[in-house]
């Protein structure tokens, strides 16, 4: 029987507060926000240290990739049906007949096609990823999850 090894980081610190609407199929909901509550886990072999990941420097890493969405709007750039126009003033959405008009100061606009927790959960989980080279070709398994409502989870694994 072969040993494996895994860390899981759910801290109170990796929380953060944004607003966003999401489309289903020629649906848009109305805009607004969550508290979204994100964890991390890793699994791999233990390195010299024997530890899967310093959990100090992915505790750092994933606040500061956190920081990044706290308190913004939050805009897919990669929507198949949605425009989002940046003037770097204003940033400006339109959805068949509905438009929406943001300070470009309030927005955060990310590549992906919606949303919603798991792409969220994946936009996260590959930043996370690429701030952590010493590690990330050790990791056989990583997963994030983004909780956006107290037990409605988005995950992305790899």
């Amino acid at each position: 029987m072969s040993e494996s090894f895994r860390v899981r980081i759910a801290k109170a610190e990796h929380v953060f507060s944004a607003a966003h609407f999401i489309t289903f199929g020629d649906q848009c909901e109305r805009l607004h926000g969550h508290n979204y509550h994100v964890a991390a886990e890793f699994q791999g072999p233990l390195d010299e240290n024997r530890l899967v990941v310093d959990f100090v420097l992915v505790r750092a890493k994933l606040r500061e990739i956190i920081a990044e969405l706290d308190h913004f709007m939050l805009l897919p750039t990669q929507h198949p049906r949605m425009r989002v126009e940046d003037t770097d003033r204003e940033v400006t959405v339109s959805f068949h007949e509905r438009r929406w008009v943001f300070p470009s100061g309030d927005c955060r606009l990310l590549p992906v096609a919606n949303t919603t927790a798991e792409l969220l959960a994946a936009h996260i989980g590959v930043r996370l990823l690429a701030s952590l080279p010493d590690y990330a070709a050790n990791f056989s398994h990583v997963r994030v999850e983004v909780d956006e409502c107290d037990g409605q989870i988005g995950v992305w694994e790899r």
